[in-house]
């Protein structure tokens, strides 16, 4: 018996039915979660670049903090012990600052100023023990002239911060800083530039408790990575792993992740990778790891930190849509079979449409259009495609608003809103360029805060961020919408005046700067008096780069401030 045309064009339609719906459902599949693992990569890229950027100015504003104190006249007064009357009050306020710092500082274990005379004796040392900060006395100080960071920080030129490779501390005494992991930052006490190191200052950090901060905003499910530049991991998921080498033992970050090896040695091929892969043992996870080198300061060894996430909590979405689209498939089969024999010539023209559609679908694309509108099983199985097209585009715009919440995190102060010193420095750049090509000028004003640090040590760190964000905000109202303010952290921040090049226009701004910052903050009831200092630099006129200018603006803010505060100072004017 012959099969009738029907019969076998029905037969034609239901099996290209099937497979077309299958094939689709299979590819988009594959298409979708191929998409999510890209992006979860990329994301983790994102937030470990913000990560490594939080580390290095985390610890440059330690090794400020050491330079601050190293460069203070009473460090030289005390190392040269000259004036017995005042040596006990000197020491005495030292020690009070080192416990403040310390109060200020939870990540800071331990403050020392070490004389480079007598193998090195501490002179003045405070630690943190327990919940408390507790300064050493004379009789218990110890010789540390023996330690590695006591004699490469006095090699070190005039302005340079040292910082140690990352280990467990096991100097005796140390308190709540013993058999922790640490790292430590110094720098060189000189009476004069070219003088002679009298002796260091030195911090102990709480290496737990630095990446403790810069984890604290991660997303859950992320897992933080760090390693040495050989690949030794100091924080990993499993505390086991971390500083393994102290115990004689191995665990590295080439071991469990193969891919990381271009990152590992002091000739590196690459800064930054991501990988998917199945450490031993273990899930697979996708990973992004990053190398971080101190350009700007003397460190022992590099830092490579990573993020990774379980591959499943990426794919995840991507399983459900796989159930979905499989449902659609077994849906559009059992339809086809069942009408394709009475329906052959009807079905043609509205199923190629339907698989030209799905096979044509690109998430934010326009696509081709559906045939929704029909009130038979054509249009429920168009417009259940359009649900799932719907699905997959709501997740596309999904990791797009996160994308762009981590792109703004990460060029933008949390605190403020303002921008921060990555993005003020390509709006610098770009400034410049301009004034370049077209003979401009332009200013900065450098700004820091005064009486900052007595508002936030005193009435607490809410009464300084009400101060921080009272000044961003009236700085803002000076300026163009051309011109830009930004926070470089602390309490300093910058103004970029584009196009300014008269002298008496940018003293005026500058003067208003000052009067608005002047003006009372109010909190919990109580007035705030802060005021500033502000340096002022231009282009060309003081400097051509960047980075001069932005030296100059400082220093003449210095001279602002050592000249009784409240007032303005072009780097031109001595």
């Amino acid at each position: 018996m012959k099969m009738g045309i029907a019969v076998r064009l029905g037969l034609a339609l239901a099996i290209v039915g099937v497979l077309a719906a299958g094939l689709t459902g299979y590819y988009g599949y594959a298409e979708s979660r191929a998409m999510l693992v890209a992006a979860a990569e990329e994301r983790l890229l994102t937030s470990t670049r913000v990560l490594v950027r939080q580390l290095a100015v985390g610890l440059e504003n330690t090794a400020r903090d050491v330079r601050l104190i190293a460069g203070h006249p009473q460090a030289v007064r005390l190392l040269r012990r000259e004036d017995p009357a005042m040596q006990v009050r000197s020491e005495k306020n030292t020690a009070l600052l080192f416990q403040r710092m310390l109060q200020t500082h939870p990540e800071y274990f331990q403050m020392r100023l070490i004389d480079a005379a007598e193998h090195g004796i501490e002179r003045i040392r405070v630690d943190r023990d327990a919940d408390e900060v507790v300064r050493i006395e004379e009789g218990e100080l110890q010789e540390k002239g023996h330690y590695p960071y006591v004699f490469e920080t006095l090699r070190l030129p005039p302005g340079a911060v040292f910082i140690s490779r990352a280990g467990i501390n096991h100097e005796v005494g140390a308190h709540a800083g013993q058999d922790k992991p640490s790292l430590q930052v110094a720098a060189p006490v000189r009476e004069t530039p070219d003088g002679p190191a009298l002796g260091l200052v030195v911090i102990n950090v709480d290496l737990n408790g630095l990446f403790a901060q810069l984890a604290a905003d991660l997303p859950a499910g992320l897992q933080l990575y760090l390693a040495n530049g050989d690949g030794d991991f100091l924080i990993h998921p499993d505390p086991h792993q971390a500083f393994a080498f102290d115990r004689g033992q191995r665990a590295r970050v080439q071991d469990q992740f193969p891919a990381a090896e271009p990152l590992l040695g002091e000739a590196a091929a690459a800064e930054q990778l991501v990988t998917t892969s199945r450490p031993a043992g273990q899930e697979a996870v996708v990973a992004a790891f990053m190398r971080q080198h101190f350009t700007t300061l003397h460190s022992e060894d590099d830092f490579i930190l990573g993020l990774s996430q379980p591959l499943a909590a990426v794919v995840e979405q991507s399983e459900r849509l796989g159930a979905a689209t499989l449902r659609i498939v077994l849906g559009f089969s059992a339809l086809a079979v069942l009408l394709a024999f009475l329906l052959a010539r009807a079905l043609t023209r509205p199923l190629n449409q339907i698989v030209e559609a799905v096979r044509g679908f690109v998430p934010g694309a326009a696509g081709q259009r559906l045939p929704s509108r029909r009130r038979d099983e054509i249009g429920l199985l168009a417009r259940t495609i359009e649900d799932m097209q719907q699905q997959i585009r709501a997740q596309f715009d999904s990791l797009e608003d996160k994308q762009r919440a981590l792109d703004r995190l990460a060029s933008h102060d949390s605190l403020t809103g303002l921008p921060n010193r990555r993005l003020f420095l390509d709006r610098l750049d770009q400034a410049l360029a301009h004034a370049r090509r077209n003979s401009g000028q332009l200013a900065l004003l450098f700004i820091d805060l005064d009486n900052f640090k007595t508002i936030n040590d005193s009435l607490g760190h809410a009464a300084g961020d009400a101060v921080l964000c009272a000044a961003a905000v009236r700085l803002q109202q000076l300026v163009r919408a051309s011109d830009t303010v930004a926070r470089l952290g602390g309490d300093e921040f910058i103004i970029l005046l584009d196009g300014a090049d008269d002298h008496d226009a940018i003293a005026q701004i500058a003067r208003k700067a000052l009067d608005a910052l002047a003006q009372p903050i109010m909190h919990m009831g109580e007035a705030l008096l802060s005021g500033g200092s502000i340096g002022v630099s231009r282009y060309p006129h003081d400097a051509t780069g960047a980075t001069e200018l932005i030296a100059i603006a400082d220093k003449a803010m210095y001279r602002a401030k050592s000249g009784g505060r409240q007032r303005a100072c072009f780097a031109d004017l001595a």
